[in-house]
């Protein structure tokens, strides 16, 4: 095996870094050098420039330094201590060029091994190294000593065997590899069944009862295994452990409590269920009302349906004054020839899928009214002649107040009430029309209804003098208060005719109004004007009328029976009436005098009996023939507030109207 040597001149004061060489003295070195290694001659080219002695001898600085120049520069890494990009100073100058792995490893007795792979390592010794031996035993030592070129004696070592967890030989050996195989299994599912249950307060109690009994038997049991002293210790426990038992005699439906939370449950049911719709109700704006200039529309929300009843008409529809979601249905029906049973259905409309209260009564319902002061009260006429007095807050569904024969009741259909101001005594009381021509006051006194007639209304322009007569009476089917005189009030008769009346004067009209040639099915003076009221009449017309005027002002004419009409709470110029072709129209006569804004088909195989305007939002709603109650979103056209600049009142912008459509002076 050969060895390898290097040897080492001691460096010159030329020589190092950082010192200067002659150059001419470098070049001929190397070129002998090299001459002499490789046994050649140098040729020079003849073109070959030739140098003087001073450029010769002209001494050049070179410079050797550690950098590398390949090292990249500027580097920068993220600290995450400090949470954000730091520039690395210190570059990595060290390179690499030559690495080679040795193959000495250390035995048991820690001195290094030549032995690698199961090969013998040729060692180099000294001659110092090598023992001193006689004479005689050089004669008897075999000769496989050898002399390298520098003397020295090169002796083959065996390597001793030893045991070394490091030397180990590598085996191989062929086996079998087990095929693969699939496996599969089929099991049945476990059954399922869908199980509920309800828990109450009196099934939690029933079940502790029982627990309690389970353990007295145990401990009876225990007691009379063990001795007869113990089942005297395990009878008083019992009798301490046992909770009392109550008899459940009280029906636990019938508790308010109970009632409040199914109510509550119902609303948040309810809630999720028609989110939609309520999103609507808050929110809904028609943007292309920005596009139609002078028209607009409605959007149905909810519909209510009393499911006790569905052969019923809707005969009114009222709104309560004080709780803007809140509003009462009547139940009866128009056909003298199918009345039954009625019913009053009081709905929220945070509740539209059942009604909040239900009254049912002995006969149909005509009209209803809520009470302004006290939002609980209600008065409703039937069909009978009857009217009663219903109280939200009591418990019991019969009437607080009710007339019959011997109290003034009225001989036929009452087709309106509605509450008025309170007398003078603080009494509360209010008014009622009927077909037999009377036109009577109710006062509430304690636990009495008694009643006074206004007026009886006549065929012809002066009362009967045999009051007697009951033909000579016209068939009151309406009736209108204006809104700034308490005593000034205007009738509608079954046959066409609008008289103007008062409560200070019994015998006579103050004024008739002759412009329908059908019966006048509604009558509603302006909320904001004491001058101006609508009637809606059968003939297919509603009128626009001024009571110091025995002529009409305005008339609309609507192609079919209107059933109902009604003024807007928030404009003096806004109305709406349905009709019984299934429409609903909304007019503003500060917009067109002549045509409506909206004429919208809300049902198609049902007749429109009733409509009421929400006193605070933009809501109506409207009733039909099918016992159906739709509630309607007017949009923006429908509903505009005065501009800025108009700073006349409400009452002077329809008065205005009113006077020129009669050719009045309106400068005045």
């Amino acid at each position: 095996m050969a060895t390898m040597r290097s040897t080492r001149r001691p460096k010159t004061e030329k020589e190092g870094l950082g010192r200067t060489a002659s150059v001419d003295s470098i070049k001929s070195n190397q070129d002998e050098s090299n001459a002499n290694r490789l046994g050649k001659t140098i040729l020079k080219p003849a073109d070959q420039e030739q140098l003087t002695e001073a450029e010769l001898n002209e001494e050049f600085t070179r410079i050797l330094n550690a950098n590398n120049p390949r090292a990249a520069q500027n580097i920068s890494r993220y600290n995450f201590k400090e949470k954000a990009y730091k520039t690395i100073p210190n570059a990595e100058h060290h390179v690499l060029h030559f690495e080679n792995d040795g193959y000495f490893i250390l035995n048991e007795e820690g001195k290094f091994d030549g032995i690698i792979g199961g090969q013998t390592l040729t060692t180099v010794v000294s001659n110092s190294q090598i023992p001193k031996i006689d004479s005689s035993e050089k004669k008897s030592a075999p000769n496989n000593e050898e002399v390298d070129e520098n003397g020295e004696a090169v002796v083959e070592v065996k390597k001793a065997t030893t045991k070394n967890q490091f030397n180990y030989s590598d085996r191989a050996a062929q086996s079998i590899n087990h095929p693969f195989k699939d496996r599969s299994t089929n099991t049945e599912p476990p059954p399922q069944k869908t199980f509920s249950a309800s828990v109450t307060q009196w099934e939690i109690y029933d079940s502790y009862i029982e627990d309690e009994i389970a353990k007295e038997k145990i401990a009876k049991e225990k007691a009379k295994a063990v001795g007869g002293e113990k089942v005297k210790g395990a009878k008083e426990e019992s009798k301490i452990n046992t909770l009392p038992t109550e008899a459940h005699n009280e029906d636990v439906m019938s508790r308010q409590e109970l009632a409040k939370s199914f109510r509550i449950l119902e609303r948040m049911a309810n809630q999720n269920t028609y989110e939609d719709v309520a999103q609507d109700y808050k929110y809904w704006e028609d943007a292309s009302d920005e596009f139609r200039e002078g028209k607009g529309t409605l959007l149905p929300l909810w519909t209510f349906n009393c499911e006790v009843d569905k052969r019923k008409q809707v005969t009114a529809v009222a709104w309560n004054y004080q709780y803007k979601d809140f509003f009462a249905v009547g139940y009866g029906s128009y056909d003298f020839m199918r009345q039954g049973p009625g019913m009053i259905a009081c709905f929220s409309l945070k509740n539209p899928s059942h009604p909040e209260f239900i009254y049912q009564t002995d006969s149909g319902v005509m009209s209803l009214d809520f009470h302004k002061q006290d939002p609980s009260m209600i008065v409703a006429g039937f069909y009978d002649g009857s009217v009663c007095v219903f109280d939200l807050k009591r418990k019991s569904s019969n009437a607080i107040y009710q007339s019959d024969s011997r109290e003034g009741k009225h001989t036929e259909p009452v087709w309106q009430v509605m509450w008025g101001p309170e007398d003078l005594d603080g009494n509360t009381n209010f008014y009622s029309v009927s077909s037999d021509g009377r036109v009577t006051q109710w006062t509430l006194v304690k636990n009495e209804l008694l009643y006074t007639d206004i007026i009886k209304l006549d065929l012809v322009s002066g009362l009967q003098e045999d009051q007697d007569e009951l033909f000579g009476f016209a068939s009151a089917s309406c009736i209108s208060f204006c809104p700034n005189i308490d005593h000034l009030f205007v009738v509608g008769t079954e046959e066409g005719k609008i008289h103007k009346c008062s409560k200070t004067y019994h015998n006579e009209y103050l004024a008739s109004f002759e412009g329908h040639n059908m019966n006048v099915y509604a009558l509603k003076y302006n909320p904001f004007s004491s001058r101006c009221f609508l009637s809606a009449s059968a003939d297919w017309t509603v009128k626009l009328w001024d009571h110091d005027s025995s002529k009409a002002a305005l008339t609309f004419d609507l192609s079919s029976s209107v059933g109902d009409v009604c003024w807007s709470p928030y404009s003096s110029t806004v109305f709406a009436a349905c009709t019984a072709d299934g429409k609903v129209f909304v007019f503003d006569l500060n917009e067109n005098k002549y045509e409506p804004l909206c004429e919208q088909q809300i049902t198609k195989k049902s007749k429109l009996t009733h409509l009421a305007f929400n006193p605070n939002e933009p809501i109506l709603l409207v009733g039909d023939d099918k016992g159906t109650v739709t509630s309607l979103k007017l949009s923006p056209n429908l509903r505009k507030r005065r501009r800025a600049s108009d700073d006349a009142p409400e009452n002077e912008r329809i008065e205005k109207i009113v006077d020129i459509a009669l050719g009045l002076n309106v400068n005045k």
